[in-house]
């Protein structure tokens, strides 16, 4: 019966992994890949992950477009020192993605170290086969009463 329990759960366990479809694993594998970019920026890899109009909004109300937000990252002006993105959906309709998760991380922006824990909504539309980031607003998680 041991057996018979634990092959059943290898079983909805892979098949959970499976159950993704190719957009969704490259959407997921996208989603690493911006992880790395923000703890270890360069220029090329985050200019090809972000869509040329991207509207890359801040829990603090600030808006960048793609060129401040690769900027923020390669000047120093922000910098990660560690970052998780849990709770993670993820919604196809046609060629545009929704993701949403929660960001958990240690920042230093503009000199100030601090940490953050948000709420953040992707948009993600893909192009010629492959997604690129074409909008993000964080929210900040209000404190328990």
């Amino acid at each position: 019966m041991k057996k018979l329990f634990t092959l059943l759960l290898c079983a909805v366990v892979c098949s959970s992994f499976y159950a993704q479809t190719k957009d969704e694993q490259a959407l997921t594998a996208r989603m690493q890949t911006l992880h790395d970019a923000l703890l270890k920026p360069d220029s090329s890899t985050l200019a090809g992950i972000a869509d040329d109009n991207l509207t890359y909004g801040h829990s603090t109300g600030l808006i960048e477009d793609k060129k401040a937000f690769i900027e923020d990252l390669l000047t120093g002006k922000t910098v990660f020192h560690s970052l998780t993105f849990s709770n993670q959906s993820i919604k196809i309709t046609g060629s545009i993605a929704l993701v949403r998760n929660r960001f958990i991380g240690e920042v230093t922006a503009n000199n100030a170290p601090k940490q953050v824990d948000l709420l953040v909504l992707l948009v993600w539309r893909k192009q010629k086969g492959e997604w690129k980031l074409l909008a993000r607003q964080a929210a900040k998680i209000p404190p328990a009463n």
